[in-house]
C-alpha cells in the first residue's frame, strides 16, 4: 500500500500534485512518501510485537540520511555492509546497539570503525574473516561480538543476481560445515559468539523458503547448544518482495504467522533486515519525454532518465511500472522506453504498451524507492537526480541535483600534465 494516487486525472504524492515537485526541482527526480515509508517500517513491529525483535533496515536498498532519520525516530536499528553505511546509519541517530554489519569483503578498517562504534554484532562469512576480526579486536582490547552467516542451500525462487541462499553463491558458511565454524569462533578470545544469520535472497514472494530456510536453522541451534555454545540473537535476514507487476508477496504479518510459532518457547532475540519491502513502493522516479521516435521495427519514447538514474531494468531486466502524471482518455502505443545514455541496454521498459506518449510530458515510474538512486552513477557525466521527500501537503528536497562542477570535485590534474 503506498500514497501515489491519481486525483482528478493528476499523480499525486501524498497531498502533492507530482507536477508541482517537478516544476520546482526539475527532472529527473525521486519522490518519496513518508507516510509510506512509516507505514511500511511499522508494519514490522506490529507484526512481532509477541517477541524480542529489532528491524535493522537495509541501508543498501536506499541510504538517503532523512529516510535514516525517519527511521530513527521509529527506533529502527540498521544492516549495513560498507563503513560508509554504519557512518550513515550513526550519523542519522540510529543506535549503534542496534546495528548489524554483514557483508563478505569487511576491511581493516572498517572493522575498526565498526568495533569502536560498539555494534550488535558482526555477521561473519568466512574462517578467515573470523581470524581477522579477532586479530583486530585484540590489538584493540575489544571482544568483537559476531554471529556467523549460514548459507542453509534453500532456493528462494527469486531472480538468480539476487538469489543468496544456495551453495553456489560467494555468502556465507555452508551449513554443513557451520559447527566447525562455531567451534572454532568461540575458541578465539576476543570473539563474542551471539547470535546466527541467514539471508537466501531477495524480492521472495512465498514464505515457505523462509520457513525452509528457518526450520534448520533452528536444528542449528540447538545442535550447538549440545557443545554449550548459546544463541541469543536470530538474524533471519530480509528478502519480502514487493508488487511490481502481479507479483503477490507476503506482508510482514503472514511471515510472522509462520515463523512465530516455530520460536515459540526459545528465549531469542529476533532480527530482521528489510530494505525493498520497506522502500520500494514508497518511491516513484519522475521523467520528462524528450522525444519520440519511429523505428522501423520499434518505436521508441526517449526519455531524460536513463540507466545511471534507474539501474534495475537494465541490470535484471526488471519490470517497472510506468505511467503518465497526467492522466487522460487516449489512445495506447507500443514502445520501448529509454534514456540518454550511449548503450543499447540502456532501457527502462521494452515493447510496452503505455498509453500514447506526448513529447514533454513527464512520467512516473513507480516502485523506484528501493535500488533506485543507492545504485546510480554519474555514468556519461551525468549529475545525478534530486531526491524529494512529501509528507502530507509538505515537502522538501533531501538531496540537491548535482552540478556540473559536483562531477569533478575531488579529481586532481597533477603537475607534470599541466
Amino acid at each position: 500500500m503506498h500514497f501515489f494516487n491519481y486525483k482528478n486525472g493528476e499523480l499525486y504524492a501524498e497531498d502533492v500534485p507530482v507536477r508541482d515537485i517537478v516544476a520546482r526541482f526539475g527532472s529527473p527526480v525521486y519522490i518519496y512518501s513518508a507516510s509510506t515509508l512509516v507505514r511500511h517500517f511499522r508494519a514490522y513491529g506490529e507484526a512481532f510485537k509477541g517477541m524480542p525483535h529489532i528491524v535493522c533496515y537495509a541501508l543498501k536498498a536506499n541510504s538517503n540520511s532523512a529516510l535514516l532519520r525517519l527511521f530513527a525516530k521509529h527506533e529502527a536499528g540498521a544492516d549495513v555492509v560498507s563503513g560508509g553505511e554504519l557512518f550513515r546509519a550513526l550519523k542519522a541517530g540510529i543506535s549503534a546497539k542496534k546495528i548489524v554489519y554483514a557483508g563478505v569483503g569487511k576491511t581493516e578498517e572498517e572493522i575498526r570503525y565498526a568495533l569502536k562504534s560498539r555494534i550488535l554484532m558482526f555477521n561473519a562469512e568466512s574462517e578467515n574473516e573470523l581470524r581477522e576480526i579477532d586479530r583486530i579486536a585484540r590489538d584493540m582490547g575489544l571482544k568483537a561480538p559476531i554471529a556467523l552467516r549460514i548459507n542453509p542451500d534453500i532456493d528462494p525462487q527469486t531472480h538468480p543476481y539476487i538469489s543468496t541462499g544456495l551453495k553456489k553463491h560467494k555468502f556465507g558458511i555452508p551449513i554443513d560445515d557451520a559447527i566447525d565454524h562455531y567451534k572454532l569462533a568461540s575458541g578465539l578470545k576476543n570473539i563474542s559468539v551471539i547470535g546466527i544469520h541467514t539471508h537466501i535472497g531477495s524480492q521472495l514472494t512465498k514464505i515457505s523458503p523462509f520457513v525452509d530456510s528457518l526450520t534448520r536453522v533452528l536444528f542449528l541451534i540447538d545442535e550447538l547448544a549440545k557443545i554449550r555454545i548459546q544463541i541469543s540473537h536470530l538474524d533471519i535476514g530480509g528478502g519480502l518482495g514487493i508488487n511490481y507487476l502481479e507479483e503477490k508477496p507476503p506482508e510482514p504479518k503472514d511471515l510472522a504467522k509462520k515463523i512465530l510459532p516455530l520460536l515459540k518457547g526459545r528465549a531469542l532475540t529476533l532480527v530482521m533486515e528489510p530494505g525493498r519491502s520497506v522502500v520500494g513502493n514508497a518511491g516513484i522516479l519522475v521523467t520528462k519525454t524528450l522525444y519520440l521516435k519511429e523505428g522501423e521495427e520499434k518505436n521508441f519514447v526517449i526519455v531524460d532518465a536513463g540507466m545511471n538514474d534507474l539501474m534495475r531494468p537494465s541490470l535484471y531486466n526488471a519490470y517497472h511500472h510506468i505511467q503518465p502524471v497526467t492522466k487522460s482518455r487516449r489512445d495506447t502505443m507500443i514502445a520501448d522506453i529509454v534514456g540518454p545514455i550511449c548503450e543499447s541496454g540502456d532501457f527502462l521498459a521494452k515493447d510496452r504498451e503505455i498509453p500514447k506518449v506526448k513529447q514533454g510530458e513527464y512520467l512516473a515510474v513507480m516502485s523506484a524507492g528501493a535500488y533506485g538512486f543507492s545504485m546510480s552513477s554519474n555514468y556519461n557525466s551525468r549529475p545525478r537526480a534530486a531526491e524529494v521527500m512529501v509528507n502530507g501537503a509538505n515537502f522538501a528536497l533531501v538531496r540537491k541535483r548535482e552540478t556540473y562542477n559536483d562531477l569533478v570535485n575531488g579529481e586532481i590534474v597533477p603537475g607534470f600534465i599541466r
